[in-house]
């Protein structure tokens, strides 16, 4: 409690420094903090070291949501005081209404991050692939004409992670890194995404991290990021701040 306490009084202290562009998009001045809204809720996680690494990123701000109340701030009234969005949720429930504000809130320009199990998000709202670039598939699925099984996870593997391209903000200065983690595999990566991170583990897809943008947002996606042993990587540390950093347009 004394942690959220700080947070949200330090976020309080930032709310001034920012202002919006007349088409919504963030207008980011250099040097303040990026207010990150954290969206939480339908899937357990380790909360403490999570949001220890939150904690450590240097210029960074944040507030946890979590569902069911989350859908009241992903519209673009309920967003304003936040640079960037980031879902860490599995959440099922949206309503037509809550699926319009957040596609509005979108193509205004507010940066979106997701990470690990919010690729499950939404199973029946279409539209929610093409936002995050790709589906986890609780059910069968359909692609291409030929029916696919439901998409797959495995706890507690070690495998290399590769650097698909070393130019990009995201991943510049990174490379090639082992983590333990949870791998997905058979879950669908629309063609139209760059790949940011790929690996050859037999349990996983070969691209598990990439880039793209909606309407006027920047989107990232990292598949990793199921535990503290992903959390407390350091590689894992950097791509996440600078995913928040690239979607605000720093």
């Amino acid at each position: 409690m004394q942690n959220a306490i700080r947070v949200a009084l330090v976020f309080g202290l930032w709310v001034s420094v920012f202002n919006t562009s007349p088409g919504g998009a963030q207008k980011m001045e250099p040097g303040k903090p990026i207010r990150v809204l954290v969206v939480t809720g339908g899937h357990d996680f380790e909360r403490e070291p999570f949001f220890e690494m939150f904690r450590s990123f240097e210029g960074i701000v944040y507030e946890e949501i979590q569902h069911p109340n989350a859908h009241a701030r992903l519209t673009p009234e309920g967003a304003k005081g936040y640079d960037v969005i980031v879902l860490y949720d599995m959440w099922q429930p949206i309503s037509d209404e809550s699926q319009e504000a957040f596609v509005k809130l979108l193509r205004q320009g507010k940066g979106l991050v997701a990470l690990h199990h919010s690729l499950a998000s939404y199973q029946t709202w279409e539209e929610y692939r093409n936002i995050i670039g790709g589906r986890w598939h609780m059910e069968k699925w359909t692609q291409n004409g030929k029916e696919l099984p439901p998409s797959t996870f495995k706890h507690d593997v070690q495998f290399k992670v590769h650097i698909a391209d070393s130019k990009h903000p995201v991943t510049r200065g990174l490379q090639d890194f082992d983590i333990r983690d949870e791998t997905y595999g058979n879950f669908e990566v629309l063609p139209k995404v760059k790949p940011l991170l790929t690996t050859d583990e037999p349990t996983s897809n070969r691209v598990i991290a990439w880039a793209h943008t909606y309407g006027r947002s920047r989107v990232v996606y990292i598949q990793l990021g199921h535990d503290h042993y992903a959390y407390q990587n350091p590689n894992y540390r950097r791509l996440v701040l600078q995913a928040i950093r690239w979607v605000a347009g720093r």
